[in-house]
């Protein structure tokens, strides 16, 4: 069976190797991670066809880890949670999330593969990007912008926030809407324009939200001062964002208008402030761009993550989605590495070249013993160049074997040889 992985997830050893051993025999391809933390790196990197998801397990439980997949957009796989003393209030909120089925454990073979083949029958899921603060990332200065938010979220008055082209306008107004309200933004001047009745009826108990108000003309500021007063009436909070300092739209926006929309200021911080975010947000927009295209398994290298964790980003967060989207629909199954990603860097920044040479140079090189016979000076080449591979596959040992063109067997039996050791750390999450 092509392309029908199964990742099963369980922090009982005993568990996941009769598990696997079933599945195996079945003509399925399995996938093995011991709790939520090494499920969490695998689905960063991968999209299994099929989760078993053990609900209890020490680090995080597997509801929890439910939730946080759907939150970012990653639930685009079915899942089926497994447990031996799970409640029906339990099972109820994991459906409720989104997982597909539940086992209880003993899990009986016939259940078990019954379960498989209704979880494959099922259509692909379409990914919904995400679209609240969890698009921005989860570092400290995030969390401070999810704060300051939420002081202001009780406030009917209009908001203003702040920032550089792309830094997330749009997430932040999403935030504050509230839940079951109208979320509308306008995409033209002439619409703001228009009488508001229209606009007020799609946006009642939610959020209007205008993208840059630098951009507007006369015209839709005299429409959006008048829609200013029907706002309470509605139960509508006006969110509007501005990518130009504030004091260089005097002169340029009407006085009146001004004053009502800077009432709350919330800046939002530019992608480089917070750039340890970068590695998750582009893994996940991978992620999110590959299900949504029905692409094959594409993931980033860690140099290919470097390199993007140390660009500047002027287009901040919109222009990293349109870099991850170009890479994953140019480019081909498996690791995305550091050249095609410096090479697309190259055309939207030259800094982005010396970026890619500190790597390189950063990159151990291998120190080969020229005076060493032929065979011997062969050997500690290829143990450089097997163990360079391991890395950049996460040490996936079918991609290693795809990436050099050698049989998984023979793999194997050349590691054996040359005494290379897979750490410990990755064997879970090698293919069974």
């Amino acid at each position: 069976m092509v392309n029908q992985e199964i990742l099963i997830v369980d922090d009982e050893v005993g568990i996941r190797e009769l598990l696997s051993e079933i599945l195996l025999d079945e003509g399925y391809s399995v996938a093995l991670a011991e709790n939520a933390e090494a499920a969490r790196q695998y689905r960063n990197q991968a999209e299994p066809k099929l989760v078993l998801l053990d609900i209890w397990m020490p680090d995080t439980d597997g509801v929890t880890l439910l939730k946080e997949w759907a939150r970012n957009g990653q639930l685009t796989m079915p899942v089926v949670m497994m447990s031996g003393h799970a409640t029906v209030d339990t099972a109820v909120e994991a459906t409720r999330i989104g997982a597909l089925d539940f086992l209880e454990k003993p899990i009986g073979l016939q259940k078990l593969l019954a379960a498989v083949k209704r979880a494959f029958a099922q259509p692909a899921n379409t990914v919904k990007p995400t679209q609240g603060l969890q698009s921005l990332g989860n570092s400290s200065t995030i969390n401070g912008l999810r704060e300051a938010l939420d002081q202001v979220a009780s406030q009917s008055l209009p908001l203003i926030l702040t920032g550089e082209p792309g830094a997330g306008f749009e997430a932040c107004a999403r935030h504050l809407t509230r839940a079951g309200g109208g979320f509308v933004a306008p995409n033209s001047n002439e619409e703001l324009a228009l009488p508001p009745q229209d606009m007020l009826n799609r946006a009642a108990g939610g959020t209007i939200f205008v993208r840059d108000i630098a951009w507007l003309d006369r015209k839709a500021q005299t429409g959006l001062l008048n829609l200013i007063p029907k706002l309470e009436k509605h139960k509508i909070r006006l969110v509007t964002a501005s990518t130009r300092p504030l004091d260089q739209l005097t002169g340029q926006i009407e006085p009146e208008l001004l004053r009502q929309l800077t009432q709350i200021i919330v800046p939002v911080p530019a992608l480089r402030d917070h750039a340890e975010d970068i590695p998750a947000l582009a893994e996940n927009l991978l992620s999110q761009t590959v299900a949504a295209n029905k692409l094959g398994v594409r993931r980033f290298s860690k140099s290919a993550l470097q390199l993007l964790s140390q660009q500047d980003w002027p287009g901040n967060i919109d222009q990293l989605a349109n870099v991850v989207k170009s890479l994953a629909l140019t480019g081909r199954d498996g690791d995305i590495d550091i050249l095609p990603v410096s090479r697309l860097l190259a055309q939207l920044s030259p800094e982005s070249q010396v970026a890619t040479t500190e790597i390189q140079q950063a990159m151990p090189l291998p120190q080969i013993d020229l005076d060493l016979p032929l065979r011997e000076a062969r050997d500690q080449f290829e143990r450089f160049y097997l163990e360079r591979q391991i890395e950049l596959s996460n040490g996936n040992m079918s991609r290693v074997a795809e990436r050099i063109g050698l049989e998984r067997t023979h793999l194997y039996r050349k590691l054996k040889q040359l005494g290379i050791q897979m750490p410990r750390k990755l064997r879970n999450l090698e293919e069974a």
